[in-house]
C-alpha cells in the first residue's frame, strides 16, 4: 500500500475529477438546464483548468518536491467544495437569473465553481510522478515508465469515477451527498500526505471535518430557507428532479414537477384537481375515433394525465401503456401525485420512448407524446423516422397526439414549423390546435399536433363535450420548412 501511495493518489484524483464534472451538471441543471450547450461548457472549462493544472504541476514539481504543496492545495479545495451549496445559492442562482447567453453563463459559473478543484486534481498527476521518481534511487532512470503508470492509474480512476458516480452514487446519495463524499476523500488524502500521524494530528483533522460538515450543512439549510416551495429535491440516473408546491394568485395550492431549469410540468391544482390545460386535448380520441380501446403514452413524468383519465368510470377498461424512462419519476408520481399502480388497465414500462416504439410488436388506437422537459423535447422523438415508427404501430385508424411548445410565428416558431412539416410527410392528415388562443403568436406556448392514420370516424354525439377544444383548431396552417430526421434533427434538444 505504502509502495503504491502515489498511484493511489492519482487514481483517487482522477475519480474525483470526473465525479465533480457530473456533479457540476446536476448543480447547474435547475438554473441553466442540462442541454448539450451546458455539457459542452462544463466539459470544456474543466478541461481548460485541468490542462493548466498539468502544466503548472509539472513546473512546480521540478522546483520543489514537497508534499506540503499538495496538502495546501487540497486544504483549499476541501474548503471550496464544502461551500458549493452556499455558492450555488449565493452565486449561481442570482447570476443565472441575469439572462446572459447560456454559453456565457455556463463558462463563467464553471470557472468560479469548479475551476480551482479541477486545476488541483490535474496538478497532482505530474507532481506525483516527480515525487515517485525522487522517492527511490531505482526509479530515477525510469521517468517514462513512471509517467505511463501514473497516467494509467489516473485514467482508470476517471473511468471508475464516471461509472460509479453516474450509475450508482448520484442516484443513491444525490448531488449533495456526492459533494460531501468528495470532501471526505480529499481529507483522507491530506491525512495520507501528513509526515506524521499522532493524536494531535488526528484531533486536528477531526476538527477540520467538523468545520467542513458544518459549512456543508449551512449551505443546505440556507437553500431550504430560501426555497420553501421545494418539497422534494432528488437525483435519478437521468435528472435532478424537484417537486414544488406554491399558491397561485387565487390562493389555490399548485403542485408540479420541475426537471432541471425547465418550466413546470405535471401541474395539479390541488383544490380543484385540474391538470395542465394542454392535457385535456389527449381526450380527443373519444371524438375522433368511434372505437377507442388502447393508448400508448410516451412520457409519464408525474402521470397526471393517466391519473385523471382513470378517475372517469367510462375509461376503466381502456388499456393504457405509459413509457417512462425514469423509475424515480414513477416513484414520485406514486408518493406525491396519487398514481395508483394497482390499476389493471394501466401498464408502466420503464424504457426509452424511442427504443420502445422501435421494437414493440403491440398496436394502439392512440399514441400520446408528452416527453417534454419543460420547453425542451428529446430530438429522437421528433424526427421523420420516429413518426414512421409511431405510424406503423397504430391500428388501421389511429391518432398520434403530440404536445409542442413553440411560438406560432417569429424566431421561436422553429419547433412548430419543422415538426408540422415532419408530421405532414408521414401522416395521412394533420391537425393543429392552439391551447391558449388568447396568447400572442410570438410567445412560446403549448400547441397540440395530431397526426392521423387512415380515415376519422367521428363520434358526433361527443362533439359538444369537446367543443371548447375543437374550437381552438388552426385551419390552413402550412410550413415549407425541412423535415427533421435522425441524421439532421431540426428540432428538439
Amino acid at each position: 500500500m505504502k509502495k503504491n501511495k502515489f498511484e493511489i493518489l492519482v487514481f483517487l484524483c482522477g475519480a474525483m475529477s470526473m465525479s465533480l464534472e457530473l456533479v457540476a451538471a446536476r448543480i447547474f441543471s435547475p438554473y441553466v438546464g442540462s442541454s448539450n450547450l451546458v455539457w459542452t461548457t462544463i466539459i470544456g472549462m474543466i478541461l481548460i483548468f485541468m490542462s493548466i493544472g498539468y502544466s503548472i504541476g509539472g513546473k512546480v514539481a521540478d522546483k520543489r518536491q514537497d508534499k506540503k504543496v499538495l496538502r495546501v492545495l487540497f486544504y483549499i479545495s476541501l474548503f471550496y467544495i464544502s461551500i458549493l451549496p452556499i455558492l450555488e445559492l449565493e452565486l449561481l442562482e442570482p447570476f443565472a437569473s441575469i439572462g446572459l447567453p447560456l454559453p456565457v453563463t455556463g463558462i463563467i459559473m464553471s470557472i468560479f465553481l469548479f475551476g480551482f478543484p479541477s486545476f488541483v486534481f490535474a496538478f497532482v498527476s505530474p507532481f506525483a510522478v516527480k515525487l515517485k521518481q525522487v522517492s527511490s534511487d531505482d526509479n530515477k532512470e525510469k521517468i517514462g515508465e513512471i509517467s505511463g503508470r501514473m497516467s494509467s492509474f489516473s485514467t482508470i480512476g476517471s473511468i471508475l469515477g464516471t461509472f460509479l458516480t453516474g450509475f450508482f452514487l448520484i442516484p443513491t446519495i444525490g448531488t449533495k451527498g456526492m459533494i460531501l463524499l468528495i470532501t471526505i476523500l480529499i481529507e483522507i488524502l491530506i491525512v495520507a500526505l501528513e509526515e506524521k500521524n499522532d493524536l494531535k494530528m488526528l484531533l486536528k483533522h477531526i476538527i477540520i471535518i467538523g468545520i467542513l460538515v458544518g459549512l456543508f450543512s449551512l449551505g443546505n439549510f440556507l437553500y431550504s430557507v430560501k426555497h420553501p416551495e421545494i418539497i422534494k429535491d432528488v437525483d435519478s440516473e437521468y435528472s435532478r428532479i424537484q417537486v414544488k408546491e406554491i399558491a397561485n394568485i387565487n390562493g389555490d395550492k399548485v403542485k408540479f414537477m420541475q426537471v432541471g431549469n425547465e418550466g413546470a410540468e405535471s401541474v395539479v391544482y390541488e383544490q380543484t384537481g385540474e391538470i395542465g390545460k394542454y392535457l385535456y386535448y389527449y381526450d380527443l380520441p373519444k371524438y375522433y375515433l368511434n372505437n377507442y380501446n388502447s393508448v400508448l403514452m410516451i412520457g409519464g413524468a408525474a402521470y397526471t394525465y393517466p391519473t385523471y383519465f382513470y378517475e372517469k368510470e367510462e375509461n376503466k377498461d381502456i388499456k393504457m401503456d405509459v413509457v417512462e424512462i425514469d423509475k424515480v419519476m414513477t416513484e414520485i408520481a406514486v408518493d406525491d401525485f396519487n398514481l395508483d399502480l394497482s390499476n389493471p388497465s394501466l401498464g408502466v414500462i420503464h424504457q426509452d420512448g424511442r427504443s420502445y416504439i422501435n421494437y414493440t410488436d403491440k398496436k394502439y388506437d392512440t399514441i400520446l407524446v408528452d416527453a417534454f422537459k419543460g420547453v425542451s423535447a428529446p430530438f429522437e422523438l421528433t424526427t421523420y423516422e420516429a413518426c414512421k415508427k409511431m405510424y406503423n404501430i397504430l391500428n388501421e385508424s389511429g391518432l398520434v397526439i403530440t404536445n409542442v411548445v413553440s411560438a406560432r410565428n417569429g424566431k421561436d416558431a422553429k419547433f412548430l414549423e419543422h415538426e408540422f412539416a415532419t408530421y405532414k410527410a408521414v401522416f395521412d392528415d394533420v391537425k393543429l390546435f392552439k391551447v391558449r388562443p388568447e396568447l400572442d403568436d410570438l410567445e412560446k406556448q403549448n400547441f397540440i399536433l395530431i397526426g392521423i392514420k387512415g380515415k376519422l370516424n367521428t363520434n358526433d354525439a361527443n362533439e359538444n363535450l369537446y367543443k371548447n377544444l375543437l374550437d381552438t383548431e388552426i385551419f390552413g396552417y402550412t410550413s415549407d420548412k425541412e423535415i427533421s430526421t435522425d441524421n439532421l434533427a431540426q428540432i428538439g434538444d
